[in-house]
């Protein structure tokens, strides 16, 4: 053969070898994504879909960039079903960019939630797997390599030392790539997945708050610094760095649920309660909207999630019809959508609880029974721990002290199954709960009439909590134990005591119906007039149009009416 026809030869060889590698590897790749179960279909997006700005410049493909983009700001208002579809949409598109991969194994993680299932896990480590073994540059690869950090061996480690290793991976990038806006946002995310989630020193909180309100200024329609901003101030220390956010959020993201009910939870911190109602009417609306248009066959969560925020700050204006009328909404449903379990087992204890216990309708709270859902309730020892709470304060106001005793017991075996779990994401629960046992023990001594015993298990309950965060779900305790403790204070006839416990509640809990109300009565009994007045005066303010029928409420206008005579 001569040279020519040699080099021609070897020239169609290579052609050929090559194209039956490619070949190869695309035939292996197609099997491997046909192994995983992605999340298809159309985009379920209410409203007019906007979800924020932003560009990521990750993204592979031009023509893939407005999914990719979009899939982004999905992922940053925790529309985690319509992110991987969206991601996986790039994929089909495009199946070897390593970037969709990544915004898979994202939206499978729920950073800024609780611990993704067994299944997730599997799922997001057989992407990933993918993801590593397709072309990428540096910087695509520090991303797929730090959210791989967290699946790495997750059978063996335990999550909060992944979510760690995720976290110190995000610090390299946003060191490393300083011009890198996302860089920069999915770092204080997170830091926020990381923080510690029982004190109050609020570190990592701080520190990626001052990283998104630094981007902010010159990115005010970005949904996922929006977001996270709340996120790190939702705390009675910080939340008022985040109110010009809150009121901004919304609008940024108007087609997302949760979006429309972030807002909320400064707004609940800081007691701006027509706000927070006002959010969480069009965050339901818009869940409702999601859920009809995924056909779902029970509820979507972020309802449940909207109403039980509802609901509290209903109560905090004293408007019980309103309340009421959102618990009717859900009191008789047994299916939900189980995306995130937390967010309904939660509001399915704490609604009902709420509505008895604020009213000091002792009668109704003593009689609860749990809600009959398609859920085992063992599985959530804390949330069923709140309706054991409420029965035990029931009872001990209605002089029942045998079912107080047995509820005590039965709020003592749940704190037990939740240090047995072992699991340190669970450790605000076991303090929560434990609040509760000394709680129902220190009313127990005290209408036993063993005074001393139940103001020092009182106390006990107060000084835990002064150390305890709020559970992230939550609007708020069920009953503040602070509260409790000036209650039982002015039932010792001890006001002026009464008036610093309540005093210090409000510095927690802003603008709460009960804890102004007791501050009034306490400033009352103490003789402080004007004090006695300011607050009734509060109280009064609080309830403005809301057509409330509480007798505390009138009270309130009794008193400064007669006030008003004597000048």
């Amino acid at each position: 053969m001569n040279t020519s026809k040699l080099l021609l030869f070897t020239g169609w060889l290579f052609i050929f070898l090559n194209f039956a590698s490619c070949k190869n590897k695309a035939t292996k790749l197609n099997s491997e994504l046909a192994s995983i179960d992605f999340l298809r279909g159309n985009l379920l997006l209410c409203g007019d879909g906007q979800f924020g700005e932003l560009k990521f410049s990750l993204s592979c493909n031009y023509e893939t960039r407005e999914n990719f983009d979009l899939a982004v700001a999905l992922l940053h208002s925790f529309q985690y079903n319509e992110s991987e579809k969206a991601f996986v949409k790039v994929i089909d598109a495009d199946p070897n960019c390593p970037m969709a991969y990544w915004g898979v194994a994202m939206s499978i993680y729920h950073a800024a939630w609780f611990p993704p299932s067994k299944e997730d896990l599997i799922k997001g480590s057989a992407v990933l797997k993918i993801a590593k073994g397709l072309s990428m540059d540096d910087k695509q690869r520090d991303y797929i390599n730090a959210i791989d950090a967290f699946y790495t061996n997750w059978e063996t480690t335990h999550h909060k030392t992944r979510a760690k290793r995720f976290e110190a991976k995000m610090e390299q990038i946003y060191l490393k790539y300083s011009e890198d806006m996302e860089a920069a946002i999915f770092y204080s995310l997170a830091l926020f997945s990381t923080r510690d989630r029982v004190g109050k020193d609020y570190i990592n909180e701080k520190k990626a708050g001052e990283i998104l309100e630094n981007l902010f200024i010159e990115n005010p329609n970005h949904p996922g610094i929006a977001h996270y901003i709340i996120h790190n101030y939702d705390n009675p220390v910080l939340a008022q760095k985040a109110l010009k956010t809150a009121r901004r959020y919304a609008s940024i993201a108007p087609s997302s649920a949760h979006a429309q009910h972030m807002p909320s939870h400064i707004f609940t911190r800081l007691g701006i309660w027509q706000e927070s109602i006002n959010s969480n009417l069009q965050s339901t609306e818009s869940a409702r909207c999601y859920a009809e248009a995924a056909a779902l066959t029970g509820s979507y969560f972020e309802e449940l999630h909207g109403i039980d925020y509802l609901v509290y700050a209903y109560l905090q204006k004293g408007d019980n019809e309103n309340a009421e009328y959102q618990y009717e909404l859900i009191k008789e449903r047994k299916k939900f959508h189980p995306q995130m379990l937390t967010a309904i087992t939660y509001p399915l204890t704490a609604i009902p609880a709420r509505l008895a216990l604020e009213n000091k309708d002792w009668v109704r709270v003593a009689n609860l029974e749990l809600q009959d859902v398609e859920l085992n309730w063992e599985l959530f020892p804390w949330q069923e721990a709140i309706h054991h709470f409420a029965v035990a304060m029931g009872a001990v106001n209605t002089n029942d002290f045998k079912t107080v005793e047995q509820k005590i017991e039965v709020l003592k075996s749940l704190h037990q199954n939740l240090i047995a779990l072992n699991d340190k994401t669970q450790d605000i629960q076991i303090k929560l709960v434990d609040i509760q046992i000394k709680t129902s023990q220190a009313w127990l001594s005290f209408r036993k009439n063993d005074l001393k015993n139940g103001l020092e298990l009182m106390q006990e309950a107060v000084a835990i909590e002064r150390k305890t965060s709020k559970h992230p779900v939550t609007p708020g305790d069920v009953l503040p134990a602070i509260e409790l403790l000036g209650d039982m204070l002015l039932e010792l006839d001890k006001p002026e005591e009464a008036l610093l416990a309540y005093k210090e509640n409000l510095v927690g809990h802003p603008n709460r119906f009960n804890g102004v109300y007791g501050a009034a009565v306490a400033a009352k009994i103490s003789g402080k007039t004007e004090e006695a007045t300011l607050y009734f005066n509060q109280l009064i303010q609080l309830t403005k149009n809301s057509n409330s029928n509480r007798v505390e409420l009138k009270e309130a206008k009794a008193y400064v009416d007669l006030q008003n005579q004597s000048i």
